[in-house]
Parts: C-alpha cells; sequence; structure tokens
C-alpha cells in the first residue's frame, strides 16, 4: 500500500479547515463565536514540523477573527455586542496561546529528533571502528571474508549475513554467519535464480529490499530466502566482486513498522477531519443559499454578489473534503464491492448532461459518441471516474473548443474515453499524470491533483487501467476494463 504523503496533504488540510471556519463564522450570530475551531488547524499544524505553515495561521486567524466580528456587527444592523468584543479579545489570546505552545512543541520535537540521531550516529561510528579493528587483525584474505561477515552481523543487528564471491559458472562460494551462531559456515552450490538476479543488479550500488513492495525481483528473491527484509552492499577485497546481502534485519523492520504506524495515523486524522468537516460546510452552504432565497429578508445586490462567491468557494471546499474522503478511502484498502452491468455509454451520456452547463459557460462544445459497452462495476466509482476526465478536459480547453466523450467494445476490452483540442500536456509532466498530487499547472483549473490519481486508482479496482495519449492538438484521457458484454 502506498504510503501517506503526510508534508503534501497536512498543510493542505489546516487551511481547508481554516477557510471553512471563517465562513461558518461570517454567516453566524455574533455571541455564536464559531472562530474558536480556529485553533484547530493551528494545534494540527505541529504535526507537519513547519513553523512557517504556523505562524501564517496564527497570524491569519488574528486577521479572521477581527474580519468576522467586524462583518457580524454589520450584519446585525451595525450594532457591536459588548459580550461578542469581549470574546473575540480573548480568542485573539488564545491564538498566540495555543500558536506559542505549538511552535514549542516543534521545537522541542527537532530537539529530540536531533539527539536521537546524534547518539545514534555516534554508537554506529564507535560500532563501525570496533569492527574495523577487528577485521584487520588480520592480513590473510580468508579470514578478513570470515571476519567482515561475522563483524557484519553485530554492526547491523542482522540475524543473518550473507557473503557471496562472484565467481564463473552456476554456483558461488558464500561465507553465511547467524547471530546465534558465532562461526561462519561456507557454503558452494548454486544460488537460487531469484537471488543471482537480485545480486546482478545491485552489483554497482547498495539496495533496501522488502516484500510486497511491487518490486517482482526482490519478491521472489526475499522469499526464496525466507526473509521479509534485506540490505545488498557491494564490497571489493583484493580486486574480486562480492556482495554482503543481510537479512531479517529487525532494526529495519521496526523502522519500517514505525513508517507504516505514522502513515496510518496520518491517513486516520485527514479521513477523521474531512468526515467531521461535512457538518459545519453542508450547515454554511444551507445558510447562505437560504439568505440567497430571501429567507432571512432582502439583500443589498453587493451583498448578495459577497455571498454567491462564498457560495461557490465553499462548495470548491465541499468537493475538496469529499476528494480526500475517497482517497483516505483508497489508502486503507476501502473499496467497493458492489458489482453490476454497466453500460458506459449511459455513464457517457450521464456525465454529458451533468456538465454541459460548465462547458457551454466556457463556450466549449460536449458531445458523446457512444456505442454499448459493458463491464461489470459501481456505476457511481465509474461516473465518478468520468466526471473527473470530463471536468479536466473542460478547464484544459479554450472557449470554441470541442471534447468528445466516446465508448467503445472491442476483443474483450471496453472503453471510455475523453478526447479534447485544448493545451494538452507538457512532455516532462506526462509520467506523472496518474500518481498522488502529480499536479499538471499548465492545465488550467490547478487542482488538487488527486482527480486523475482517483480515476487511476478506479480503473484498476475494476481490473483495468487509465491511459494518457498526446493529440494535436489536445489530449485523450481513457479508462480501459475488462469487457463483460454478453456472448
Amino acid at each position: 500500500m502506498p504510503a501517506w504523503k503526510a508534508p503534501a496533504v497536512l498543510p493542505a488540510i489546516c487551511y481547508a479547515i481554516f477557510v471553512a471556519v471563517f465562513i461558518l463564522d461570517l454567516f453566524t450570530p455574533q455571541l455564536f463565536v464559531a472562530a474558536i475551531l480556529l485553533n484547530v488547524p493551528i494545534a494540527l499544524s505541529s504535526l507537519a514540523l513547519q513553523r512557517r505553515l504556523t505562524v501564517s495561521l496564527i497570524v491569519a486567524a488574528e486577521i479572521a477573527n477581527v474580519v468576522a466580528g467586524y462583518y457580524n456587527g454589520v450584519f446585525a444592523g451595525k450594532h457591536w455586542d459588548a459580550l461578542a468584543i469581549g470574546d473575540r479579545f480573548l480568542l485573539a489570546t488564545s491564538f498566540l496561546l495555543v500558536g506559542y505552545m505549538t511552535l514549542k512543541t516543534q521545537d522541542l520535537a527537532r530537539t529530540a529528533g536531533l539527539s536521537d540521531a546524534r547518539s545514534e550516529l555516534a554508537h554506529r561510528e564507535r560500532s563501525l571502528r570496533l569492527a574495523l579493528d577487528r577485521i584487520r587483525e588480520s592480513l590473510n584474505a580468508e579470514l578478513v571474508l570470515r571476519a567482515v561477515v561475522r563483524e557484519a552481523v553485530a554492526l547491523f543487528d542482522a540475524e543473518v549475513a550473507m557473503l557471496t564471491l562472484d565467481t564463473p559458472g552456476s554456483t558461488s562460494i558464500r561465507y553465511v554467519a547467524t547471530a546465534r551462531q558465532p562461526a561462519v559456515a561456507v557454503e558452494e552450490s548454486a544460488l537460487p535464480p531469484e537471488v543471482r538476479s537480485l545480486l546482478a543488479r545491485h552489483w554497482d550500488g547498495a539496495g533496501l529490499l522488502e516484500r510486497e513492495s511491487g518490486d517482482t525481483v526482490a519478491d521472489y528473491a526475499l522469499e526464496a530466502l525466507r526473509s521479509n527484509f534485506a540490505l545488498v552492499a557491494p564490497l571489493i577485497v583484493e580486486g574480486r566482486d562480492l556482495r554482503l546481502m543481510l537479512m531479517r534485519n529487525p532494526q529495519i523492520a521496526q523502522q519500517h513498522a514505525a513508517l507504516l504506524e505514522r502513515s496510518n495515523v496520518i491517513r486516520d486524522l485527514v479521513y477523521a477531519l474531512a468526515h467531521d468537516l461535512r457538518t459545519p460546510l453542508a450547515a454554511a452552504n444551507t445558510t447562505m443559499q437560504q439568505a440567497l432565497r430571501g429567507q432571512y429578508g432582502p439583500l443589498p445586490e453587493q451583498y448578495r454578489d459577497v455571498l454567491e462567491a462564498t457560495l461557490r468557494s465553499n462548495e470548491d471546499l465541499s468537493r475538496m473534503v469529499e476528494t480526500l474522503l475517497l482517497v483516505a478511502r483508497y489508502e486503507s484498502g476501502e473499496t467497493s464491492t458492489l458489482r453490476e452491468a454497466v453500460d458506459l455509454a449511459d455513464i457517457a451520456r450521464q456525465v454529458r448532461d451533468e456538465l454541459d452547463a460548465s462547458a457551454r459557460e466556457r463556450g466549449v462544445t460536449l458531445a458523446v459518441d457512444g456505442e454499448r459497452a459493458i463491464v461489470s462495476g459501481d456505476p457511481a466509482e465509474l461516473r465518478r471516474a468520468s466526471v473527473n476526465l470530463v471536468a479536466n478536459a473542460i478547464a484544459a480547453t479554450n472557449a470554441g473548443g470541442h471534447i468528445r466523450i466516446l465508448t467503445n467494445a472491442r476483443n474483450g476490452v471496453a472503453e471510455l474515453a475523453v478526447e479534447d483540442d485544448g493545451f494538452g500536456v507538457p512532455v516532462e509532466l506526462r509520467g506523472h499524470l496518474f500518481e498522488r498530487f502529480g499536479v499538471t499547472p499548465e492545465r488550467r483549473g490547478g487542482g488538487t491533483g488527486l482527480g486523475l490519481y482517483i480515476v487511476r486508482r478506479i480503473a484498476e479496482e475494476h481490473g483495468g487501467s487509465a491511459r494518457y495519449e498526446p493529440r494535436e492538438p489536445g489530449s485523450r484521457f481513457s479508462l480501459e476494463l475488462p469487457s463483460a458484454m454478453a456472448r
């Protein structure tokens, strides 16, 4: 499972919470001081260990507190309640206090991390010097090789260390030491082909390997060695090429487990925060829509314009929250199990009807050229992927441009493709289009960088793939899924 990118996600979450709370604070009564929730993104920023992020949130919170307080008074007929003003003053103080504690927490975390790192480095350097001294005690090459593999077990806290000599033919000479057996065993036999392939790949540099990492060669080699982790390093002794392999290193396993645990904590935190943001965003959205409909009395035209702009921003935040929830769900392995017959041509027509107004607003023609293409899948998921592709195409196409949604089924593969004659994608960005946070600035609309990642994950969950092909001009993005056409 890919690790969650905390440094990229946390600032976005902090700012999303900040904006959502600010909007809520603007449209609530004076005595309901929602700005107290601005302490949440300030405190949350401590996890990112970015001092600049925390300071910017403190300053922004102070400004937002004043703006919202003033705006509430204006909306109440230019009357500012004394109790509300006192609450605002206390809030301003709390922002400084929470911010100060957050900054001190970050400083202490950095200091503790540096101290631990220096201590670990000093211990490693001391152990390395002692190991080298013991290796140098003999000038005999055979004894040196035995000493190297024996010291490697202690130096790297490995359970098994294996030193392999490069020899002609299918056999190899190996020196093997284990943590439980001080004597070094010498073996001469054929290496499993998976291990030989792995050692050949690391002929020029070291490599850290782990099971289920997506590296097929490493997976097969570690399975043959009955190990979950290994470190391969090249050595040269008297002109002879050697490979040192350290297996089942408990320290590596602990570090991997700790990293995975931190990744899971951040993922769960993002999931919880994004889920809890739904309610205030929905409440603010409902309140603003009611105000626009005149349920709170007539509105000045200038105020109506501001309210409409704020409503659009709120809807953008809601979409971002839904996107974060979806990504967190995929990262946790919670995928849809619904499978039913779905015609991609129907999906294409639904997406056209939904986004046609947006396309016309930009002066873009949106058309469907759909043949029947039946797949087995979750219609909501497939529709979401298709909406993402078409929305990207609309954002990437100038006025007067054309977008076509194509569907077909050939040779057991059903395809939904979106073709545009827009800006296209620069060559240097094409390899990262479907990655998480693979933002393409040249494609208008910016976005979170998660749209195409979601498309790829949905395609893969349905046993298919997402593809990009350049056009002149424009781009072609497609979903390719196993066809379920009746035979």
